[in-house]
């Protein structure tokens, strides 16, 4: 506690406090996960704090539950300075340390339930990732919550109306990729039922199909002077804006997907072949040319910023804890503010536009569509096919004119 406070005072009145002898200890695990001296300072005056609440209210310390972190929250709490995380890492010790009582396992409704029953079938019978799993389970609650709301769930009383009934009200509400996701999660959800015995009819054959043609929309990228403006937004004086640098870089010129980006470890780079490994789509490894201006980028943030911890993710958070991206989230979110500090207006937000420029600017510099489902890391070709929409060059002169337009 030295390291953070120079007052021997203040160390004195943590110490003695009511939550004293498990002060020390929250300051180790807060220097653990990277926390710099001024929020540690915060956190530990929080602890404090905490500690005196309970004793004005005559609570022995053996006796605490969430319940009181709740209660002092709500009436005190700042969710910018982390005073909620502060809490549940305090509880975390003194429950690890038998203190306090490990909280009971909140109780699961039948739709939780249901879901859980659901994604364990999807994951040992379908092999099923776990992304994937996520996406179709999210969707099934979406269901039960509308068929069965409060009431109790009879998964026998689903009948083909309220499975069409749903079907239309989320499709009116989704663009046709989004509404064609609910319908096969919904399919997959009710072979389920009739496979576990809960229904006796193929309720899937129920499912209307949604209006979405294969290749029915043009790819939207960003041109190469957005790019550049993009990767020009980052301050690459600062430890956020050479990590963020890094990131962009590999989605521009390698057209990685967020999730990708995000799921790299150190392992993944091949510094004396200049290579990097990246797990596709399904699981499947592959191994790309690393250029030489990413290669840099990434050297720069190894060096200069990467915490020093445990994890093996490349890209981490720079605050504290210093932990790697949850998911692709975190990589859009990158994106979104980049696209934002440049001013850069487009139709999409995402990361995955960055693969659609990658893929147009080889068109136009005379790629064929294979090369390019190559680097796309495409399983089929057809799922390329799309870019041919894009090359206007070799449209121009198929393109009949148009009666009465200009000669």
């Amino acid at each position: 506690m030295e390291r953070f406070f120079k007052d021997s005072s203040t160390i004195q009145r943590f110490r003695s406090g009511p939550l004293g002898p498990y002060i020390q200890q929250l300051t180790d695990e807060l220097s653990r996960q990277g926390y710099a001296r001024c929020p540690t300072r915060l956190r530990l005056r929080i602890a404090h704090q905490f500690g005196l609440w309970l004793t004005k209210r005559h609570v022995q310390i053996a006796d605490l539950t969430t319940s009181h972190a709740n209660q002092y929250l709500a009436r005190y709490g700042n969710i910018k300075q982390g005073d909620a995380k502060t809490l549940r890492m305090l509880l975390g010790i003194l429950v690890e340390k038998g203190i306090v009582r490990r909280p009971p396992e909140p109780t699961k409704t039948e739709g939780q339930k249901v879901v859980d029953d659901f994604s364990i079938y999807l994951e040992q019978q379908l092999v099923l990732a776990p992304r994937t799993i996520e996406a179709l389970s999210r969707h099934t609650r979406s269901f039960l919550a509308y068929r069965f709301g409060d009431m109790v769930i009879d998964l026998s009383a689903i009948q083909p109306e309220d499975v069409m009934a749903f079907v239309r009200r989320d499709a009116a509400r989704k663009c046709a990729a989004s509404a064609k996701n609910t319908t096969t999660a919904l399919r997959s959800f009710l072979h389920y039922l009739q496979y576990s015995g809960f229904h006796n009819r193929d309720l899937a054959s129920a499912v209307p199909s949604v209006a979405d043609w294969s290749l029915s929309n043009i790819p939207r990228g960003l041109s190469r002077h957005q790019v550049s403006c993009v990767l020009s937004s980052c301050d690459r004086g600062t430890s956020i804006g050479r990590r963020d640098y890094a990131v962009l870089l590999l989605l521009a010129r390698l057209g990685l997907r967020a999730g990708e980006v995000a799921a790299l470890i150190l392992d993944d780079i091949d510094w004396a072949t200049g290579t990097i490994s990246v797990c596709s789509k399904g699981g499947t490894p592959c191994r790309l040319p690393l250029p030489r201006d990413v290669g840099d980028a990434i050297a720069t943030y190894l060096r200069k910023d990467r915490p020093i911890v445990s994890s093996r993710r490349v890209f981490l958070r720079i605050p504290a804890p210093h932990t790697g991206f949850e998911g692709h989230r975190a990589v859009c979110l990158i994106v979104k503010y980049a696209l934002a500090r440049a001013g850069v207006h487009s139709r999409s937000r995402g990361a995955h536009q960055f693969r659609h420029t990658l893929a147009t600017e080889m068109l136009k510099h005379g790629a064929a569509l294979v090369d390019i489902g190559q680097i796309l890391r495409h399983k089929k070709p057809k799922t390329t096919f799309i870019y041919a929409k894009v090359d206007f060059a070799a449209l121009r002169p198929l393109a009949k004119r148009w009666p009465g337009g200009v000669a």
